[in-house]
């Protein structure tokens, strides 16, 4: 066993094992590495990658590239998911440097910790142009000692070019209505109208524009702007991408038609995707969004929830296939022979018109992906929910993908702003205790007695790694939305701790922009800092909607002021890459629309009248907008201050800014004043 056999990351430990002489990033590493004069390998990765096992199996496990790593490098091992900084510093030199990027990520770093060579996965033997993996060591070898003076210079000029990429903030402020109209036609520009979605192969799930697109149809009663929305989630939700027997998303689908996924599951993609989906129900009772939505929280629940109360990171998209292979998406596909196995001939015939499945197959080996290419109302649903569970009790039968255990704070955060919404939209109030228990598991373990947030644990250990941007920012994110569906007082204020470290940790007072690592935080050669959105929403726009959800709450002029002035890069990106920066226009739609401040002041919260009330208030469309919940005089929420009840009864108020319209009592009343739609800044 090799050093990373004391980590807690679950990658890591994959690779604890190895004949590589792995360490963990640390200063000692480096050290290692001066005092040897050699440099440095850094292999970055993650446990559910699946071209990190490939390279894993290849080359990590094989003994003579060990040696070779061994006697001429310091091998260092990165869990991407437990070091988001490191990977987002590296990984823009590899883009930068090459033009692309990915996972496992490959650098030759200095001692200094200067880049110098760059790649991906690389094969044990020369293919298809690339060179084998004992080649670039070789190569790399020779250069560190036959040509210094020319990797000196080349990771210096790396180093230089990385300090001087800026972002251009625009005028530091926040978009307005043109901006956001720019946006949405930059959007419908790529937009695959047969498929739903936007660009072409791969297609990832655009959660985070979907979330635009729908407050701004909210906003302003675009009907393009949901057209996309509700097209884009249903071709999803009937694609291979979606798991059609258990609920939940792959990562993504790696063709244009959403039919054949890259099978890992990530807890972030199912946290974002299940509340895009509960609020597309919302603005329009979809059933098929309903049925999503609830069943990728009880998926979530079910097989990523710990035994700690957290959620785990991922499920591998890999699996043992039967006969001892290690194979993507073994667990997941089914061939018509197997069908019928399981079924019968009258029943599988049945299912593979249901689900699509052929005898050429649409993945390997004659296997097909599950899908729903027809109208469910066709079939019999009684037959087909028979059917169903056979091929579940079936499936479960098979060898699992494992699991990544590691709790990560940021998506936790996701995790329990979407379960805790879902669960009040149709009443499951299991989804709720679910959020509950993950909001209290990260104030139990992740925060320290200064409400600092730790990014990772795993079986109730925390880790040692310090949290980032979006850590606080998704963190107060799920605990305000926790707040809305409660009435507990407490996580708002919670959510205060950690958005006061943004204010005073994350945020350049002088631009107003947000940083990814604290200011206090381990300084790498440059300080991360990027505010478009990838598999997740970047901190930068998770900050600012957080800031301007808690400003909406007590009224903070600092915090809105914050929020303001850090969407100013909305303004400047939106209309030019709207793809890459949704969770920022949909902040920014938020803004736009106030945001709208529901106070719901009840004499007894357990009167029904009262839960009509706020159900209502829950469910309103208007974007981006607070509820806060409880008795007269309560000082849990300030926005119930000075809100008294009308004759005695449950009484609500809109507000925006703390003035308020006309109380009501009436739920329709309510409900119309949260659906007016309003343009321009109010």
């Amino acid at each position: 066993m090799n050093r990373l056999a004391d980590t807690t990351s679950p990658y890591l430990l994959q690779h604890a094992d190895n004949p590589v002489d792995w360490w963990p990033w640390t200063p000692e590493a480096f050290e290692e590495a001066r005092r040897r004069d050699v440099p440095v390998l850094l292999s970055v990765g993650y446990s559910a990658c699946h071209w990190c096992h490939v390279m894993a199996h290849e080359s990590f496990e094989d003994q003579e590239t060990a040696d070779r790593l061994n006697e001429h490098f310091v091998s260092v091992k990165v869990d991407r998911e437990e070091r988001p900084d490191v990977d987002a510093v590296y990984m823009e030199a590899v883009q930068a440097a090459t033009g692309q990027g990915g996972w496992p990520m490959t650098v030759f770093l200095t001692p200094d910790a200067e880049p110098f060579y760059f790649g991906t996965y690389f094969p044990p033997a020369p293919r298809q142009g690339m060179p084998s993996f004992r080649q670039v060591l070789e190569g790399v070898r020779q250069a560190w000692s036959e040509r210094r003076d020319e990797v000196a210079e080349v990771a210096g000029k790396i180093v230089r070019d990385l300090a001087g990429r800026e972002i251009s903030y625009g005028d530091s402020k926040a978009p307005g209505e043109q901006e956001l109209s720019q946006a949405l036609l930059g959007l419908t520009r790529e937009y695959d109208p047969q498929r739903g979605g936007f660009g072409g192969a791969p297609k990832f799930p655009p959660s985070m524009v979907v979330e635009f697109l729908l407050r701004h149809h909210a906003r302003t009663g675009a009907e393009g702007a949901l057209q996309m929305a509700r097209d884009t989630c249903e071709r999803m939700a009937r694609g291979g991408i979606y798991d059609q027997l258990a609920g939940g998303f792959a990562r993504y689908s790696v063709d244009r038609d959403w039919i054949v996924p890259h099978f890992e599951k990530m807890l972030y993609d199912n946290a974002l995707l299940c509340r895009v989906y509960a609020h597309l129900w919302r603005a329009t009772g979809s059933e098929l969004a309903r049925r999503v939505a609830l069943e990728t929280a009880d998926f979530m629940v079910r097989e990523l929830r710990t035994a700690q109360g957290g959620f785990a990171s991922a499920l591998d998209a890999d699996s043992d296939d039967g006969s001892g292979r290690h194979v993507e998406g073994a667990y997941y596909v089914w061939t018509p022979a197997q069908l019928t196995e399981v079924l019968g001939p009258q029943d599988a015939e049945l299912a593979a018109r249901y689900f699509g499945v052929t005898e050429e197959g649409t993945f390997e080996e004659g296997a097909s992906v599950l899908q729903l290419p027809q109208q469910e109302e066709v079939f019999d649903a009684g037959r087909i929910a028979g059917i169903k569970e056979r091929l579940l009790r079936e499936r479960g039968g098979r060898a699992a993908p494992g699991r990544d255990d590691k709790v990560v704070a940021a998506w936790n955060g996701l995790a329990i702003a979407a379960l805790a919404e879902t669960g009040a939209y149709f009443d499951r109030p299991d989804l709720v205790e679910a959020a509950t228990g993950a909001a209290d598991l990260l104030v139990r373990l992740h925060l320290d007695d200064q409400a600092r947030i730790a990014r990772t644990s795993k079986d109730g250990q925390v880790g040692a790694n310090a949290g980032v941007l979006e850590d606080y920012a998704d963190v107060a994110e799920g605990f305000l939305a926790l707040a809305s569906v409660t009435g507990e007082g407490v996580w708002l204020e919670f959510a205060g701790f950690l958005l006061d470290h943004v204010l005073t940790r994350f945020l350049d007072d002088d631009s107003g922009a947000l940083f990814d690592t604290a200011a206090d935080a381990e300084q790498l050669i440059r300080r991360p800092q990027d505010p478009t959105d990838n598999a997740v929403p970047s901190g930068w726009s998770a900050a600012a909607g957080a800031l301007l959800s808690y400003a909406a709450h007590t009224g903070s002029e600092p915090h809105r002021s914050a929020a303001e002035r850090a969407l100013g890069v909305v303004k400047a990106l939106g209309p030019r890459v709207p793809r890459f920066i949704g969770w920022g226009l949909a902040a920014a739609e938020a803004l736009l629309d106030g945001p709208r401040e529901v106070a719901v002041v009840v004499p007894d919260p357990a009167d029904p009248a009262a839960e009509r009330l706020r159900r209502t208030a829950l469910l309103g469309t208007a974007p981006g907008a607070v509820v806060a919940f409880g008795t007269p005089g309560s000082d849990e929420f300030p926005l119930l201050a000075g809100r008294p009840l009308s004759n005695g009864e449950p009484t609500a108020y809109v507000c925006r800014d703390f003035t308020c319209d006309a109380p009501t009592t009436d739920p329709e009343r309510l409900r119309a004043a949260l659906a007016t739609v309003v343009t321009g800044t109010p």
